[in-house]
C-alpha cells in the first residue's frame, strides 16, 4: 500500500451562498466548485445549448439523407461509451425511418477508431451513402479518405482530443476539436451523439417530418456518459440524472434492465455508481473478451425476451473478464517483485509486457496498478500480426498521460505507431522490437517530472461530527448526485474508538465503532491486503464514505473504508 497523504479537499467557491442545507453540506458543494444553487436543480431545460461546431452542417446531411432514404452506416466503438452511442443513433435514427445499419471494429482484427480496413468492411458489408463514426474518428485522417474514395460522405461524431487539423470529413462535431466554442469539453461519446440526434429531431419536427423524442434514450445517454469515465461538470450531471431516473422508474432499454436483473440489483434504488460499476464493465466484457455487438444488440432488444439472453453471454463474459483480469494482475505483482515494492525503489512509470496477455483487459489492469502504486502504469498485450504490440495507459493526478505519449512520438517518431486518448487514460501500438527502448524513454520522461505528483493524496471533506453520522446526512449527500469524476463522492475523515471486530472470509475488516453514545458499524474491503489492523489498539483513524445496510428489514447507517490507520 503506497503511503497517503491524507488532506482536506480546499473550497472552491463560498459555502454561505447555498441557503438551506446543512452546513457541511454547502462546504461538500463549495469544495466540488458548484457556482450557485441552480447548478443543484438538474433539469433538460439547463442544458446547454447546441452550439457545436459541425453540428449545423452535420444535421442537415442525416436529415437529407433520411428522406433520400440513403444507406447510412454507424462505425462505434468497442466500449460502453462506443456501444451506448451506436445504440443511440440507430434507434433513434431508425424512429425517424432511415436506413441505418452499424459495424463495430473487432479490436483484435482491426483496432481502434475509422481505419481504411473498416471502410472497405463498410463498403463491403452495406455500401453505404453516408458514413457516421460515433466515438471515434478525430484521428482517423486515411480512414476517411478511403470511405470518401469509395464513394461514401462521412460524417465524424467524437469526443478524443486532438492537437491536429480534423480529418477533412463532410462534418466533424467533437467538443475538443480547434476551434470548437462549446463550453462543456466533458461530453462524451455518447454524448455528443445525443446533442446531434436531439438537433436533428428538433429540426424535422419544424419541418413537418418523421422525427423521434429523443430524450427517452437518456438511459443510453447515462449508461455511456458514466461508464467512459466522462467529468461530471453541470451538463453531464443533468445527463445522467435524467436518464437515471428513467432506469429508476424502469422506463428503460429491456437490456439494461435485463443485465441489472442477472447482477441483483433493484433499478429503483439504483445510484449513478452502479452504472460505472454493475452495467458498464458487463456491456464492455463483450468488447474485451468477444465481440461488442452482443453488448449493442442487447441495448437494442425491444424487449426482455430477447434481451435477456444477450444480458446472459454478457454477465458470463464479464466473469471470464474477471478471471483473465486477475491472473494478469498476479503476474503482473510478480514482475514487480523483483522491483522492491518500498516506494523507495520503485521506478517513476511502470510499464510492462508478457507474450501471454490479453488485449481485452491491459487498461483494467493498468488501471489497477496505478491504483496501487500510485504511478503511470502502462501495460502492453500483444497484436495479432506478431510485430506489434498494444498498450493502454492509465495515469495519476497531474501527469497527462496522452500529452506524454506524444511528446515521446514526436522526440522519438520510430517509437511509437498510433496512439490516442485523455488526460487520465489512453492507448497506444508499437512495435515489439521498440519496448525496452519506448519502455526506457517514457520512464524518464515521467521521472523528470515533479516528484511531489508521486505522493498520493486522499482528499477529505474533513470530520462529521458524531451528531451528523445518521441516515438523514446520507440523504442528503443521495440528493445531491450523481457523485463522480472530477464530482466525487462525499468522504469524511476521523478517529474513532474500536468496540468489536471481526474478519469476514479473512478477507475483509468489519468494525464497531463508538460514535457519542451509540455505536456504528463500519467495512473495509479486501483490508487483509491493504491496511494494518492491531486491534490491541483501541482507536483507528479512517477515511471513509457513508452507505446504506439493510439487513433482515432494518435500513442502519455503514461507513465504507478507504483507509484505515492506527
Amino acid at each position: 500500500m503506497t503511503q497517503m497523504q491524507i488532506q482536506k479537499r480546499p473550497l472552491l467557491t463560498r459555502p454561505e451562498q447555498f441557503q438551506g442545507v446543512p452546513a457541511f453540506i454547502a462546504e461538500i458543494l463549495a469544495r466540488r466548485g458548484v457556482q450557485s444553487e441552480q447548478e443543484l436543480e438538474l433539469k433538460l431545460k439547463h442544458l446547454l445549448p447546441p452550439a457545436l461546431k459541425g453540428l449545423e452542417t452535420a444535421v442537415e446531411l442525416i436529415d437529407q439523407a433520411i428522406d433520400q432514404q440513403k444507406q447510412i452506416v454507424i462505425v462505434g466503438d468497442y466500449d460502453a461509451d462506443g456501444a451506448t452511442s451506436t445504440a443511440l443513433m440507430v434507434l433513434v435514427l431508425q424512429e425517424m425511418g432511415a436506413k441505418v445499419e452499424y459495424l463495430v471494429p473487432d479490436r483484435f482484427k482491426y483496432g481502434y477508431g475509422l481505419t481504411p480496413a473498416i471502410a472497405e468492411l463498410a463498403q463491403h458489408s452495406y455500401q453505404p451513402d453516408l458514413l457516421i463514426t460515433v466515438d471515434n474518428g478525430i484521428s482517423s485522417h486515411a480512414g476517411v479518405e478511403t470511405a470518401q474514395a469509395l464513394g461514401m460522405q462521412v460524417i465524424i461524431t467524437d469526443h478524443h482530443l486532438t492537437t491536429k487539423p480534423t480529418p477533412v470529413a463532410e462534418a466533424v462535431v467533437n467538443p475538443n476539436q480547434l476551434g470548437c466554442d462549446f463550453p462543456s469539453k466533458a461530453l462524451a461519446g455518447v454524448g455528443v451523439a445525443f446533442y446531434v440526434l436531439a438537433r436533428l429531431a428538433s429540426s424535422r419536427t419544424q419541418q413537418g417530418k418523421s422525427s423521434a423524442k429523443v430524450t427517452q434514450y437518456l438511459d443510453l445517454v447515462a449508461l455511456g456518459t458514466y461508464a467512459d469515465v466522462a467529468t461530471l461538470d453541470y451538463n453531464n450531471r443533468i445527463l445522467i440524472d435524467a436518464g437515471l431516473k428513467r432506469i429508476q422508474q424502469q422506463q428503460c432499454r429491456a437490456g439494461i434492465l435485463a443485465l441489472l436483473d442477472i447482477a441483483g440489483r433493484d433499478p429503483a434504488s439504483l445510484r449513478a455508481q452502479d452504472l460505472g460499476f454493475v452495467v458498464g464493465p458487463r456491456i464492455n466484457a463483450a468488447g474485451r473478451m468477444e465481440s461488442m455487438r452482443i453488448g449493442i444488440e442487447c441495448l437494442l432488444a425491444a424487449d426482455m425476451a430477447t434481451a435477456y439472453p444477450l444480458a446472459q453471454q454478457l454477465n458470463q463474459l464479464n466473469i471470464e473478464r474477471r478471471q483473465v483480469e486477475n491472473e494478469m494482475k498476479q503476474q503482473a505483482m510478480q514482475a514487480l517483485q523483483h522491483i522492491q515494492l518500498e516506494t523507495t525503489h520503485l521506478p517513476a512509470a511502470l510499464v510492462m509486457f508478457d507474450e501471454q496477455w490479453h488485449q481485452g483487459v491491459i487498461g483494467i489492469v493498468a488501471g489497477r496498478l496505478k491504483e496501487q502504486f500510485h504511478r503511470p502504469s502502462l501495460v502492453f498485450a500483444p497484436d495479432e500480426d506478431g510485430v506489434h504490440i498494444k498498450g493502454s495507459a492509465r495515469s495519476i493526478e497531474g501527469i497527462h498521460i496522452r500529452d506524454t505519449i506524444e511528446q515521446v512520438a514526436e522526440q522519438y517518431p520510430h517509437l511509437v505507431s498510433h496512439f490516442g486518448g485523455h488526460a487520465a487514460a489512453a492507448g497506444l501500438t508499437l512495435k515489439k522490437e521498440h519496448f525496452e527502448t519506448f519502455k526506457s524513454v517514457f520512464t524518464q520522461s515521467i521521472a523528470e517530472m515533479d516528484e511531489d505528483l508521486f505522493q498520493a493524496t486522499l482528499w477529505t471533506d474533513g470530520e462529521l461530527t458524531d451528531a451528523d453520522l445518521h441516515l438523514g446526512t446520507l440523504d442528503w449527500i443521495e440528493q445531491l448526485g450523481p457523485w463522480g469524476q472530477k464530482f466525487p463522492l462525499p468522504q469524511f475523515e476521523g478517529r474513532f474508538k474500536v468496540i468489536d471486530y471481526r474478519w469476514l472470509k479473512e478477507q475483509h475488516l468489519k468494525l464497531k465503532l463508538a460514535v457519542g453514545p451509540h455505536s456504528v458499524d463500519a467495512i473495509a474491503f479486501n483490508a487483509k491486503d491493504r491496511f494494518e489492523f492491531d486491534p490491541m489498539l483501541g482507536h483507528v483513524d479512517l477515511v471513509y464514505t457513508l452507505e446504506r445496510n439493510v439487513f433482515n428489514g432494518n435500513t442502519s447507517l455503514q461507513l465504507q473504508i478507504a483507509y484505515l490507520k492506527q
